[in-house]
């Protein structure tokens, strides 16, 4: 067990999942899965530790429950350079382990596992207008929690139960990075009083600038790694035989990453901005040759301070802080007949409290013409526009005992799409909304039951505003994402 445990905690560091209801999973074990992802209300897997932990007072026994899943995600981007490409094929392993003891005789029943909660993920190679050659798009948002349960029997048929989980994340970003000019708050020798190096970019060339609605960088943030703490608080009743109902409560957790390292990279900017400059001088000076309009460009940037033998690529440090959002879920299930139960569940996701803007922390840059640009010493604060609505989600299943030994599942989900059009790009296309799940149960031999499904996150197309709030690249372009789940779990009852 202690080698099963060590195997799965490395792998649990190494998985990035997808996003499937903004940056969260469907559920957690193939069992649940199998009928839409119902579990709230339901009380017959370890997995409720995620989801509600009070029904881990009515399991029928000790279990150890072992879940691995396989992501794999469909992903297409159109925008006036780029038509209908495709997003490379990633697969993601999203394993997960739970033990939970439960004595019919005591009130108190306790659980401990670890899960992958979700995150997202994406690789594309895209053309941008300022780069001779396509570029690389990649992000990596991988979340994962582990920790104790425990469960209090208020009545025989009320419970109330807290999960208290130790969160841990990684966070990757790579690609052309663009911002407004007027971030760039450094002063230029031998200019008019209060114009910063922003006002110059940003001026049109009749007067005397660059003409520049944003500057863009290519961008490499990596070595992102951050914990935190979350919890859960859940009440499950468990009438009678034929019907029970939960509640849950999930609490939210600010993470802040930390360690990381990120580059900035200009020379495309620069070039582009000193081609200007030189065009701007052979049409001033028509008689003037290509040698001429360089050496005086480069006499022109060296008498606003900088000085381009220095490049413009720089190092940084990196924090970023994001934070995760606050959920409530209710759900019930109904046994219609002996053979026959159905479940279902609606869930409150407050997205726009916590994926408002991503913060992120630059210090210790080490490139002078950057740092003279921006006005700073190689430290500053970019706030990453994200903006996303709270997202309602609705699960429906249903489960038929073929026989003692063969169950058949099958289930709905619904989430809405938290993404605005303002904020959606295409390494972080957030944006499924319905799935179909399907799924079996084979009790195999006394206590050992295996169980698999199948999930399909139906493709979901979303076409930014005219006006991004990310770059100018993504004004009206369309993101696409489906997504292919596979899932098998492992049940060993222990008594």
């Amino acid at each position: 067990m202690k080698r099963l445990g060590t195997i799965l905690l490395v792998s649990l560091l190494a998985a990035t999942a997808f996003a499937t209801n903004g940056t969260r999973i469907v559920g957690f074990n193939a069992k649940t899965i199998g009928r839409g992802g119902t579990t709230i209300g339901l009380f017959d897997s370890p997995m409720l530790m995620m989801t509600n932990p009070a029904g881990i007072s009515f399991l029928s026994g000790s279990s150890i429950d072992a879940n691995f899943s396989l992501m794999v995600p469909s992903l297409k981007f159109t925008n006036i350079l780029n038509s209908e490409v495709e997003g490379k094929t990633n697969y993601f392993p999203m394993p997960g382990l739970a033990y939970a003891h439960q004595s019919p005789d005591a009130p108190l029943a306790w659980g401990v596992g670890v899960f992958t909660q979700g995150g997202m993920g994406a690789d594309f190679s895209l053309k941008h207008q300022l780069f001779p050659t396509a570029q690389d798009y990649h992000s990596k948002l991988a979340v994962m929690q582990g920790g104790p349960s425990i469960a209090y029997k208020l009545t025989p048929q009320l419970s109330i139960g807290v999960s208290a989980h130790l969160v841990y994340s990684q966070l990757e970003f790579k690609m052309p990075y663009s911002l407004q000019p007027s971030i760039m708050q450094g002063i230029p020798n031998g200019v008019p009083a209060g114009m910063t190096f922003g006002a110059l970019f940003s001026a049109p060339p009749a007067m005397g600038g660059f003409g520049y609605s944003e500057v863009t960088a290519l961008a490499d943030m990596s070595d992102l790694t951050g914990f935190s703490f979350g919890g859960k608080i859940g009440m499950a009743y468990n009438l009678n035989d034929d019907l029970s109902i939960g509640v849950s409560y999930t609490l939210p957790t600010s993470v802040t990453y930390k360690g990381g390292k990120a580059s900035m990279d200009m020379t495309a900017q620069m070039n582009d901005a000193f081609g200007r400059a030189m065009q701007g001088y052979m049409a001033a000076n028509p008689s003037a040759t290509q040698q001429q309009a360089q050496a005086a460009v480069m006499a022109q940037f060296g008498g606003m301070g900088i000085d381009m033998t220095k490049g413009v690529v720089a190092a940084y440090d990196l924090n970023v802080t994001l934070k995760f959002p606050q959920s409530i879920g209710a759900g019930f299930s109904w046994k219609l007949a002996p053979q026959f139960r159905i479940s279902a569940e609606a869930e409150w996701i407050n997205w726009a409290s916590a994926f408002d803007n991503m913060t992120l922390s630059m210090s210790n840059g080490n490139n002078v013409n950057i740092n003279r640009m921006l006005g700073n010493s190689g430290s500053f604060e970019i706030l990453f526009p994200m903006q996303w609505k709270d997202s309602y989600n609705v699960r429906f299943g249903g489960e038929y005992d073929l026989s003692r030994m063969f169950t058949v599942r099958a289930g709905y989900s619904y989430g809405s799409n938290p993404v605005p059009q303002e904020t959606i790009f295409p390494v972080f296309p957030a944006i499924v909304e319905n799935h179909l799940m399907a799924g079996a149960s084979v009790n195999i031999a006394g206590p050992l039951s295996v169980h698999v499904a199948y999930e399909m996150a139906l493709n979901k197309k979303q076409t930014a505003a005219a006006a991004s709030q990310i770059a100018q690249e993504y004004n009206g372009s369309t993101s696409e994402l489906g997504e292919n789940l596979f899932h098998i779990s492992l049940s060993w009852m222990l008594h």
